[in-house]
């Protein structure tokens, strides 16, 4: 276990570290030690523009932080309404069983189809736009509904909320139904059980959830690229986009970075919860 982490992990973390501090010309990576890519990626970052803006690279990961904000907040909403009702409302082990897999039907296809599947639905002539004109409701065709920040929000939600109920449904299937019980016949109310019996006690599964949704939602670029009509910047888009044009040293520089966002916030969830206690 210990040699596969090691040969698909680290070592390629550390090969990436390498490279980002190498220099680069139009045509071939020069290897040395040069921290010119970390000061590129931050060019103009010292000071506001005449016009009060942020530089590209703050904008950039404002805009990633908005929607990993987001959809964790959306998925956290959906994946744990979805959980308490498939643990605590169904009884029948085999209707959960059966709930639960209609839940992963979606994952029988690949992301890429799940997610240009909306183009057709959200666009200006979609099926959406045209029964909102021809029901009235709509006067034309509402233009944001896809290439927009609607349309990638939308997009990983529908991708990812998976990611979010297994870890709560989880959770919630270990409580022990008798602590509901005790609540109740102490007068808690259902929203009193609900803030203080069940969500402590599926929070490892709440920060499980959190985890793989943002660290998948930070990285992501192919969403953004095709939902947000190639419109939309995001961290990983500016990695993408440099290393087709074979800027690998200022791509691996920013993933660096990325990956140090990421890992602080992974480090804070792990914080608050036992993660082990669920493994």
């Amino acid at each position: 276990m210990g040699a596969v982490f090691l040969l698909f992990f680290l070592i390629p973390l550390a090969l990436i570290l390498m490279v980002s501090f190498w220099d680069f010309n139009q045509y071939e990576m020069l290897p040395g030690f040069t921290f010119k890519n970390y000061a590129a990626v931050f060019e103009g970052c010292g000071e506001f523009s005449d016009a009060g803006e942020m530089c590209v690279t703050f904008k950039t990961y404002l805009s990633t932080f908005k929607f990993c904000l987001l959809v964790w907040l959306l998925t956290l909403v959906i994946g744990f309404t979805v959980s308490y009702f498939m643990a605590f409302h169904v009884r029948s082990n085999s209707m959960q069983t059966v709930l639960f897999v209609l839940c992963t039907i979606p994952f029988w296809t690949s992301n890429v189809i799940r997610m240009i599947s909306w183009v057709p639905l959200l666009g200006r002539n979609g099926l959406v736009n045209q029964l909102l004109v021809g029901s009235g409701l709509a006067d034309k065709p509402i233009e944001w509904l896809l290439f927009s920040d609607f349309s990638v929000v939308l997009a990983f939600v529908h991708l990812y909320t998976m990611f979010m109920i297994v870890p709560i449904f989880n959770s919630m299937m270990r409580i022990d139904k008798s602590l509901l019980e005790a609540a109740s016949d102490a007068g808690a109310s259902a929203w009193q059980t609900l803030w203080t019996v069940i969500v402590p006690l599926c929070k490892t599964g709440i920060i499980i959830g959190s985890i793989f949704v943002i660290t998948i939602v930070m990285g992501d670029f192919v969403t953004i690229g095709v939902m947000g009509g190639q419109q939309i910047a995001s961290v990983g888009k500016i990695i993408q986009v440099q290393t087709s044009y074979l800027q690998f040293p200022l791509a691996a520089a920013n993933a660096v970075i990325l990956l140090a966002l990421v890992l602080m916030i992974i480090w804070a969830l792990t914080r608050l919860v036992d993660i082990r206690k669920e493994l």
